[in-house]
């Protein structure tokens, strides 16, 4: 094995910064495990950050990717669940604080000193990843790697529609922004049981809306112009949906989601957006809606959705639009931004 590998990297803040550069294999620690990376997704946060358009900390230069999943190539001395040939997926949470409040409960998702792989530490946009052994999680056989690699946002979408949101069979349900994330919220709400889909994009997300059909969504919205607020008004008592998943990448689309829930609803929002709020909050209290941010996963998450995956009672195939060498990296990202396709995944050993 070679000391020396390509890797997806982002080596400054200005848009555009990035590029495929040669960088030394890691080394492990005794907890670590040195992962063969085989199949990584991108992410709409890959792209943001190729952009210079994120809201959040990155420790420059950094390798990109933190959907992953490969073989384990070498274990540390101490590892104990875990051995050479494990097939595995990992999480996010790199770096984290065991001391903290938060880890202590289980949610060191939330731990405000946590790293994430691909911004905090670097990624798995390369050959080989060093991964603590606490964040990882054995798959079966059956579950091929490029599906595997798209774990770790369906674990989002999960925490952020049946973790943080209380779907009822029956619900009316909406979803805004049919990115990744969104489209997999959509997924999940369908299996929670809701009765009324709804998907609501802008006309640039026409292909997407196309796929959130194909998911199920009984309705989509905003291809063509339509008032959203106005044909909400038709929805059965004219009150509203149950549940609003505001999954879209900017902050206004919260004032569209007060606008369509329903009295004493549930809106949880998973979508970053950076802007400054421009509207009031008003109806938020004269409505008593329940309004819920939804950050990343934990532990038993991924657990529960590496069944679902596996069994196949999760389908992600319309989402997984694209698989290319890790050499392709900037036709997927551009493919991804420009919305051609949902979701690109990419082969690094290929």
């Amino acid at each position: 094995m070679s000391n020396w590998m390509p890797a997806v990297v982002n080596f400054a803040p200005e848009p555009n910064s990035v590029e495929i550069r040669e960088i030394p294999v890691p080394e492990i620690g005794d907890q670590d495990v040195l992962l063969a990376v085989q199949a990584v997704g991108v992410c709409g946060s890959d792209i943001h950050q190729a952009h210079g358009r994120h809201s959040w900390k990155v420790n420059y230069p950094v390798v990109l990717g933190h959907e992953f999943g490969g073989v384990i190539a070498q274990a540390g001395k101490n590892v104990r669940a875990f051995r050479e040939g494990d097939r595995v997926v990992s999480e996010t949470a790199a770096v984290i604080d065991l001391n903290s409040p938060f880890v202590r409960r289980g949610l060191y998702n939330l731990d405000p000193n946590r790293l994430g792989f691909g911004a905090g530490v670097n990624g798995a946009m390369t050959l080989y990843a060093k991964v603590p052994e606490r964040i990882l999680h054995h798959i079966p056989a059956r579950l091929p790697f490029e599906v595997a690699a798209l774990t770790e946002p369906c674990c989002v979408a999960f925490n952020a529609t049946c973790g943080n949101a209380r779907i009822l069979p029956g619900d009316a349900v909406a979803v805004i922004g049919p990115g990744p994330i969104g489209l997999l919220c959509a997924s999940m709400a369908k299996l929670a049981g809701a009765g009324e889909l709804v998907v609501i994009g802008t006309a640039a997300d026409r292909r997407r809306l196309q796929v959130a059909g194909q998911l199920g969504a009984s309705a989509t919205l905003g291809a063509n112009g339509e008032d959203v607020v106005a044909w909400t008004r038709s929805l059965r008592d004219g009150y509203g949906f149950d549940v609003v998943i505001d999954a879209a990448g900017v902050s206004s689309t919260l004032k569209l989601a007060l606008d369509i829930v329903r009295p004493a609803g549930q809106i949880s929002k998973v979508g970053w957006g950076p802007q400054p709020l421009h509207f009031s909050l008003d109806p938020l209290v004269q409505k008593a809606v329940t309004l819920q941010g939804s950050f990343s996963h934990n532990w038993p998450i991924w657990e529960r959705v590496i069944h679902l995956l596996s069994s196949g009672r999760l389908d992600i195939g319309p989402v997984l639009n694209r698989v290319s060498p890790l050499a392709e990296w900037h036709d997927a990202f551009e493919a991804m931004h420009s919305g051609e396709i949902v979701k690109a995944v990419l082969l690094p050993a290929s």
